[in-house]
């Protein structure tokens, strides 16, 4: 069993002062800790399988190495989705490597974030030991926020072997409207659409045009598209694909000279030509998000911004270093962090936070 071969490895690691790397299919490795040199990479997708879906209980329990893929086609075939929509960045994608990351898609600001959807999680930690966080109700509050702690932890706190999320029902209807705003109404638009208690899922500004996607009760749906008006979007599953997993044109030819920079901040923070043009920047998540194609020579600039708007910046694809991909924080922050990331990893065989 990988498990028990995982546990006898760390504690080997742990004994001789070893290292250990944590890898699935490296769809997401751009985002993750740099690989220590000389470590023992343990390969999650040997780890496969669902342990247990209960559509009725709206659960579903996933060993880590199983392709997202997999998981999403099982819970479509029963009506339900991931409501977080997990970006997979490669075919290969794994529920593990979602978690590690932390990840979340389009629906993020209306639905929540990947980590709120954690009922429970088993994990290997730095000792060998194999733990159990949360359960598999809402209800269960026992460990509860210890599993969560494990989403976007990118592998430095131990192996995550399996978890348990809520799944939602899949929307009985579904339409994205499209209009033609400049940046400052658009961020406007998304704000106050939504405060109307419009059924708004997803919200995109890029080149010029907002994607409003409205999703749910056929007539809640039909109401709003009436409302709103907008032009149809045809084929719109296909287009909040693309953008979710940053196969549309606006993240083409991303690289260290010309990377990818993630903006958060209040959603009503006004427009910032931070890059240059408009056309190299795009608003997302209702205005919480933006993604600037920008010189990384730009970011102390671009994080003096984010920080008076409540947020902070790093690249997302094509950093340098190490100080540019992480997002820094506050030094009582990181002092927590380092006690979570001693208790877990007492040895420091796994990635450093």
């Amino acid at each position: 069993m990988s498990i028990d071969i995982w546990q006898a490895q760390i504690k080997e690691a742990a004994a001789r002062g070893g290292k250990i790397c944590i890898r699935g299919s490296g769809s997401k490795s751009f985002c993750a800790p740099p690989v220590i040199q000389d470590a023992l990479t343990l390969d999650t997708r040997v780890n496969t399988g669902i342990v247990e879906y209960e559509p009725n209980e709206l659960v579903i329990v996933v060993r880590t190495g199983t392709p997202l893929a997999e998981v999403e086609r099982v819970m479509a075939e029963a009506g339900q989705m991931l409501a977080f929509e997990p970006p997979h960045f490669g075919a290969g994608a794994t529920v593990g490597g979602a978690l590690a990351t932390g990840l979340s898609g389009p629906r993020r600001p209306y639905a929540g974030a990947l980590r709120d959807y954690v009922l429970g999680a088993k994990v290997v930690d730095g000792k060998g030991d194999h733990l159990s966080f949360g359960g598999k109700v809402m209800k269960n509050v026992a460990g509860f926020d210890i599993a969560r702690l494990l989403a976007g932890s990118m592998g430095t706190l131990g192996v995550i072997t399996e978890v348990a999320f809520k799944c939602l029902p899949l929307p009985k209807a579904q339409q994205t409207r499209v209009f033609e705003l400049d940046a400052a109404a658009a961020i406007t638009a998304m704000n106050r659409y939504y405060a109307e208690a419009n059924p708004v899922t997803a919200s995109t500004w890029v080149a010029g045009r907002l994607y409003l996607r409205l999703a749910g009760a056929e007539s809640a749906v039909a109401a709003a598209v009436a409302r709103l008006g907008g032009e149809l979007l045809a084929d719109d599953a296909a287009w909040w694909q693309a953008w979710r997993e940053q196969q549309h044109a606006f993240f083409a030819g991303v690289d260290e000279s010309n990377p990818l920079i993630r903006v958060s901040c209040k959603s009503t923070a006004a427009f910032g030509d931070l890059a240059n043009g408009i056309d190299r920047q795009a608003i997302d998540w209702g205005g919480a998000q933006r993604w600037l194609r920008a010189q990384s020579i730009a970011l102390p600039a671009i994080r003096e911004w984010a920080r008076e708007e409540g947020g902070n910046a790093h690249v997302f694809r094509g950093a340098v270093n190490d100080a540019q991909r992480v997002v820094p924080m506050p030094s009582a922050l990181s002092d927590v962090q380092q006690k979570i990331k001693a208790s877990f990893d007492p040895y420091n065989i796994f990635p450093p936070m």
